[in-house]
């Protein structure tokens, strides 16, 4: 399928798998997570009691519906409901600051001494750039895209140029690192990092697109996201959508197959993929690491 006839990346309830394009989906009612509504559209849950006067609604409380969506192409298991610009602005302004933080522990109570954890950064570094080391030839320019402060971006001594994007506005805390606008990253990296980004993006095939404007014939795209436990642990992934009833900042849970259509979709050949075991927050996860280049 050829991008020009890909399914459109404006729609409010996605028609389509955002990987592939396919439209054959299956549906199942879920729940948003009451932060991500609060911190994307202004909705608290509520409480419906007798004074609310309903007659053809039960009390209890009530939340956010949606659904969550599974392409019978690729496997893609995602939320239906697609965040705008200003709403994902609304959710990553600031990102596990001050308000962030106080708003998730009100609706999660913990999350504070979490965030704490994974603000203190990753221990895997070493094992991304194991990874990827075959595939580039030093000293390298590095784009870290939605790359927060720099705090886990590998190869910190071994660039010449270190440029991070994010929509985050935090500031840089690694010497040397130039937080940089979309504009502006117009260089041709040798290195650009995508990692624990897509699982948060509307339609992933657009930020792909954009990043490949800054990528030259022999740059390395590097890709992390989850392998998210109900993929991973589920044998027959035929039925995900009815398992998955919550939805939270994670929107996207990639199967190997979707990665692979998506990055097909962009352009993209993969050079190297593979599945690592990581601790982060003092949480074990699995991942996904993928190295690809242009056609």
């Amino acid at each position: 399928m050829n991008k020009t006839n890909f399914p459109p990346h404006n729609e409010r309830i996605a028609s389509s798998c955002v990987c592939c394009g396919s439209r054959a989906l299956k549906k199942s009612p879920a729940v948003l997570m009451p932060f991500v509504a609060h911190r994307a559209f202004g909705w608290e849950p509520v409480e419906i009691t007798d004074d609310w006067g309903l007659k053809t609604i039960k009390n209890g409380m009530a939340y956010s519906i949606c659904n969550s969506v599974q392409c019978g192409n690729c496997g893609h298991l995602f939320l239906d409901i697609r965040f705008n610009e200003s709403e994902m602005k609304s959710l990553y302004d600031a990102y596990r600051e001050k308000e962030y933080t106080e708003l998730r522990e009100k609706y999660e109570p913990g999350y504070q001494e979490r965030n704490d954890r994974l603000n203190s950064g990753i221990n895997y570094i070493p094992d991304i750039e194991q990874f990827l080391s075959p595939h580039l030839k030093f000293p390298i320019s590095i784009l870290d895209w939605g790359g927060d402060t720099g705090r886990n971006t590998p190869f910190k001594t071994s660039n010449k140029l270190l440029h991070i994007y994010d929509i985050s506005n935090k500031p840089v805390v690694i010497n040397g690192a130039v937080k940089i606008s979309k504009v502006t990253a117009s260089t041709r990296y040798d290195l650009i990092i995508c990692s624990n980004v897509c699982e948060h993006i509307p339609y992933p095939i657009d930020i792909i697109s954009d990043i490949k404007k800054s990528m030259g014939i022999d740059t390395v795209l590097y890709i992390e996201v989850p392998l998210e436990d109900i993929v991973r642990t589920n044998d027959a992934k035929t039925a995900l959508h009815q398992q998955k009833k919550h939805w939270h900042e994670h929107i996207n849970f990639f199967t190997d197959k979707s990665i692979k259509a998506l990055l097909a979709q962009c352009g993209l050949s993969i050079i190297d993929l593979k599945v690592l075991e990581a601790t982060a927050g003092g949480n074990s996860s699995y991942l996904y690491q993928v190295a690809c280049k242009l056609h």
